[in-house]
């Protein structure tokens, strides 16, 4: 299981190009910070990976990969439903008993420090409890590749120190992990970095 990524190249129609040249291959255990200027292509480059936009130049191959999770930059639930309804759905959808996915949606909510936030409605959630939330879901959908868009955006110094730990379990999960992030600490907390405003990027 891995994603290589073979002198990938992409730009809007006849617009500049946003990178060109990445080549790497992506494995699990390690996570993956995609860095660079707002612009240089990170969530393009995340919407390639998910094999939603087709590269101008390169491919992607994705070999043993047969689910992909992305959790989005702006946590989006369903504002009634409570936090462990959020994390069951994938599990019920994946064929588990009502019963089975709640005791499991629950297990993993407090694997992510959410067990006091269990039965909170979405929209009683702090943005930092909501974002471990979409990453607990994302868990429980078991993605082989895992796709986190500026998780730490517009969240305060204290939640994003908690969110940053987050990724260090979800890397440790056997899956491979790719974050787009402008903040440095999130960056420190990955194995790897690929800056897109380097002229040919590569993991470093």
């Amino acid at each position: 299981m891995r994603v290589d990524l073979h002198e990938l190249g992409f730009r809007y129609g006849d617009g500049p190009w946003l990178f060109r040249d990445v080549s790497c291959r992506l494995v699990p255990g390690e996570s993956y910070a995609l860095a660079g200027p707002s612009g240089s292509g990170k969530s393009t480059l995340l919407a390639l990976l998910a094999g939603w936009l087709v590269p101008t130049l390169g491919q992607v191959q994705r070999p043993g990969i047969a689910r992909v999770g992305w959790v989005f930059q702006h946590p989006v639930g369903t504002p009634r439903r409570t936090a462990v309804d959020h994390v069951a759905l994938p599990l019920l959808a994946r064929g588990a008993r009502p019963a089975r996915a709640l005791d499991e949606a629950a297990d993993l909510l407090a694997r992510f420090g959410l067990a006091g936030v269990v039965d909170h409605e979405f929209r009683a959630l702090s943005g930092g409890e909501a974002q471990r939330v979409m990453f607990a879901r994302a868990v429980a959908a078991d993605p082989d590749l895992l796709l986190l868009d500026e998780p730490t955006a517009q969240l305060d110094r204290e939640t994003s120190t908690s969110i940053n730990a987050t990724i260090d379990s979800l890397r440790s999960s056997g899956r491979v992990v790719v974050v787009a992030t402008h903040d440095p600490d999130t960056q420190e907390r990955c194995t790897e970095r690929i800056d897109l405003s380097d002229e040919s990027p590569r993991p470093s």
